[in-house]
């Protein structure tokens, strides 16, 4: 990630999905920024991985209630929430996607609000939730995770309506980024060089590209910024149809 003057230094970070790809670039970069981290993966432990994310570890299983409980119950303080853990599943399943992406996200987001609006930082706590730019336009191969990220996006701005001033929560929609769980789409000559093709900048985004706009909008920087889904795509957005 580009050089940056953010300051975490005695601040508490949650981030979900911290084990790879996006949302281990962004649990790094709150630790370089001086944060105190607690990442979280599916396995039992940090030691469980090769790459171990930075930080306190907890085990969590997004979509499930009483380990989103559980998860809660361990955290005494916080002042940020990052939403990053997700998984598209089988197509043919929607309300898994539903129940994992949109569902699982409200309830743990819900749950750590009082924590949240406890914070002391300035511009008060935040919530940064990853959707993505599926959640704009759709894809017909995975329709319940398209459909739960545009809920995603709908429960951002809801959430800010009802917080107010207490506690600020914003989206992340990243385009094409090179991740263990992409590599085999950029890496496959039919379609990653197209899609490169398209965007703007002519490349797949690398996970440290997201990790800004996530550090940003979870600084006393975007202190007036609520409710609203910055979309990171490397100009896929803007490309003519």
């Amino acid at each position: 990630m580009a050089a940056v003057s953010f300051d975490f230094s005695c601040r508490r970070v949650l981030v979900t999905g911290a084990t790879s790809g996006i949302g281990a670039a962004i649990a790094r970069a709150f630790a370089d920024a001086g944060a105190e981290v607690i990442a979280t993966g599916t396995r039992p432990s940090a030691g469980d991985y090769a790459d171990p994310p930075p930080g306190e570890y907890r085990r969590f299983l997004l979509g499930d209630a009483a380990s989103t409980d559980a998860l809660i119950a361990s955290i005494d303080r916080l002042d940020i929430l990052v939403n990053n853990a997700g998984a598209t599943g089988h197509p043919e399943d929607f309300a898994a996607a539903v129940q994992t992406n949109l569902t699982g996200v409200h309830r743990l987001t819900t749950g750590l609000a009082p924590l949240l609006e406890a914070s002391d930082m300035p511009g008060g706590g935040a919530v940064v939730s990853i959707a993505s730019m599926m959640a704009v336009f759709g894809n017909s191969i995975f329709p319940g995770y398209s459909a739960a990220k545009a809920g995603l996006l709908l429960l951002t701005k809801s959430l800010a309506q009802g917080w107010g001033g207490r506690i600020r929560i914003n989206a992340v929609a990243p385009g094409p980024v090179r991740t263990p769980m992409t590599e085999r789409y950029a890496d496959d000559p039919a379609y990653g060089p197209a899609t490169a093709a398209r965007m703007a900048l002519g490349r797949w985004g690398d996970p440290q590209d997201i990790a800004g706009p996530v550090l940003f909008l979870a600084s006393p920087a975007a202190a007036f910024i609520t409710g609203e889904c910055l979309i990171a795509s490397g100009g896929y957005m803007i490309a003519e149809a």
